[in-house]
């Protein structure tokens, strides 16, 4: 019996030694390895994926219609008034939208350091629109021996439909969390709609009763039209399994042509890195 419990307890004991001489191998930890040595995930290489968000639109109008208003009332008397120098009063509009959309870039790594290219794409619907009256009467007679009473209804939207953004990142890989900060250009696909209306009507007194005059209009529409302009922001991509990645974004957009929008939107997505 005592050569048995000592044959147990050599044998116990050159077993603890061999298990101790055993490589720490990371798959053993449970961590997201690299072959047996590394426990760093790999963000190198191509990835694609689908996101939705929700995001609201600023749209400053200000401005927008006076080229317009100018063409209309060239060599009209009441231009004595400066009618085409007034601020129509079109101030900003604010508006918030669901998005949905889809991802793709490249990441190029070293050790920690991730740089990559990116196009994202969303689809919504951001923009607003605006409308403004202003009226004003001549304090004197103007060229025509008529005191003018003038109305202006002025009016502009603008309606993105689809946005798409190129740009660079920079991240720093911290385990299976990649936050990451980005940059870029940005193109819009909308629909511009803007307008004029021009009332005016005279009398012989400055305080009337006036008599209207014919209509003055112009509209001008586009449909479909390229904006341009710039992105920035920051968000933070998370490995689950494999090249399976979820992704948190923040994205701010201003396009700058035709009318000044900024676009700030908030997302969540799900890629895959091959």
């Amino acid at each position: 019996m005592r050569q048995l419990l000592l044959v147990a307890v050599m044998c116990g004991a050159a077993g603890v030694a061999q298990a101790a001489d055993m490589p720490d191998l990371p798959f053993l930890r449970g961590s997201v390895s690299e072959g047996l040595s590394t426990s760093t995930v790999n963000w190198q290489g191509f990835y694609v994926g689908g996101q939705g968000g929700y995001g609201s639109s600023d749209a400053k109008f200000s401005g927008s219609n006076a080229t317009m208003l100018a063409a209309l009332l060239d060599h009209n008397v009441i231009q004595q008034m400066q009618v085409s120098q007034w601020n129509l009063g079109l101030g900003g509009q604010s508006a918030r939208t669901s998005a949905f959309g889809a991802f793709a870039g490249y990441n190029s790594q070293w050790d920690d350091v991730v740089l990559g290219i990116e196009a994202s794409y969303m689809h919504g619907s951001f923009g607003g629109a605006s409308h403004a009256t202003k009226e004003l009467v001549s304090g004197a007679k103007l060229s025509d021996g008529f005191f003018h009473d003038v109305a202006v209804d002025s009016s502009a939207s603008i309606s993105i439909s689809d946005m798409a953004t190129f740009r660079g990142r920079a991240a720093y890989a911290w385990g299976c969390f990649l936050p990451y900060v980005f940059g870029g250009f940005a193109l819009g696909n909308a629909d511009i709609l803007r307008s004029v209306t021009v009332h005016d009507a005279v009398s012989n007194v400055i305080g009337g009763p006036f008599a209207p005059l014919a209509t003055l209009n112009a509209t001008d529409g586009v449909h479909n039209h390229l904006i341009y302009g710039y992105t920035g922001g920051l968000g933070v991509d998370i490995n689950l399994i494999g090249g399976l990645f979820m992704r948190a974004e923040w994205e701010y957009i201003r396009f700058t042509s035709s009318i000044d929008t900024n676009i700030n939107t908030v997302r969540a997505g799900l890629g895959y890195k091959f």
